[in-house]
């Protein structure tokens, strides 16, 4: 398990107290915003270099998880954020639109590692991962103006062309980069010397970009720190509500304790690195809508470890009957 992805919410904390400080200086303040979006579409790209599209179709051999997950991910969650956000953050038409950008994004990284730590299927898991990814790219502007839309004034080109500055060109990008190098190596090359390499950088691009928003947003986080508090309570709600929801469907399908945390953690874990990227594009000047998503992973990563540590104690009670 890397040591990096283990500490990630105390990486990330690091990371917003280092921009915090150096927002504090003008020069700095004033063009950190010009790192943000290039920093935030390679580090996409190397996410999506290590993802195969072109196995969707494995998602579909276990018809049982993959419906369940995905009816869970893109039909029940939405609801239960519509329900979330108009009950606590409707006076907040920004924070809002932020809460949903992060909560409509299934994960398609880190929730592997907590699947791994809940001794979870991680393969049944991974082979969902493609599928989650191409279906939010697809649907989030759908949410963010059904769920939203009514709340603040969404441009929808502009929130067209952020998916398509900060996802699509990346995912394309890795998709074509990805066949070239297998076809020049092998798979064996590639899982083993290019995607531990690009998990790395990852990690490093989007530490950066969370450095420069803070540098450039910091000002406006310290005069607005009721923000983390506002999300404290619908987010942790979340988490609770879509728990119970896995392990219960879990059950109704029968699925064996491994296969259950693996579709717990796959329909919890939630995708802020790329919500923060549309929003930075979509809405630069409304900066509390990223400042929604960058918070969110403070409390998201936490609640996580805890629920791996829960599932283990599920695990370990079946294990004893």
């Amino acid at each position: 398990m890397d040591e990096v992805n283990k500490f990630q919410t105390f990486t990330i904390l690091g990371m917003v107290l280092i921009g915090i400080l150096l927002g504090q200086v003008d020069i700095i303040s004033m063009n950190a915003e010009y790192l943000i979006t290039p920093a935030l579409m390679i580090m996409l790209f190397l996410v999506f270099l290590q993802v195969p599209i072109s196995e969707i179709g494995k998602s579909f051999k276990n018809i049982k998880f993959t419906t369940t997950a995905v009816i869970i991910n893109f039909i029940i969650t939405p609801i239960v954020i519509f329900i979330l956000g108009r009950t606590f953050l409707s006076s907040n038409p920004e924070i809002l639109i932020g809460f949903i950008m992060l909560m409509v994004t299934p994960c398609t990284d880190w929730y592997l590692i907590f699947t791994g730590m809940a001794k979870g299927n991680v393969a049944l898991g991974s082979s969902i991962l493609p599928l989650n990814l191409i279906l939010q790219l697809l649907l989030m502007p759908i949410y963010i103006l059904l769920i939203g839309g009514a709340s603040i004034n969404i441009e929808f080109i502009a929130l067209l062309k952020g998916v398509i500055f900060t996802l699509i060109i990346p995912l394309v990008a890795a998709t074509i980069i990805r066949h070239i190098l297998i076809v020049r190596y092998d798979d064996e090359f590639f899982t083993t010397k290019i995607t531990p390499k690009a998990c790395d950088f990852q990690d490093y691009f989007l530490d950066l970009a969370i450095i420069a928003m803070f540098a450039s947003q910091g000002k406006i986080l310290l005069a607005n720190l009721e923000v983390l508090v506002l999300l404290l309570i619908p987010i942790i709600l979340f988490f609770i509500i879509t728990f119970i929801i896995g392990r219960i469907a879990g059950r109704i399908i029968n699925l064996n304790y491994s296969d259950s945390a693996a579709l717990s953690l796959t329909t919890m874990a939630r995708n802020s690195p790329i919500a923060l990227s549309i929003a930075v594009t979509s809405f630069p000047d409304k900066p509390l809508i990223a400042l929604a998503l960058i918070i969110g992973p403070l409390i998201e990563l936490p609640v996580l470890f805890i629920v791996a540590r829960v599932l283990l104690i599920i695990r370990s009670r079946q294990d004893l009957k």
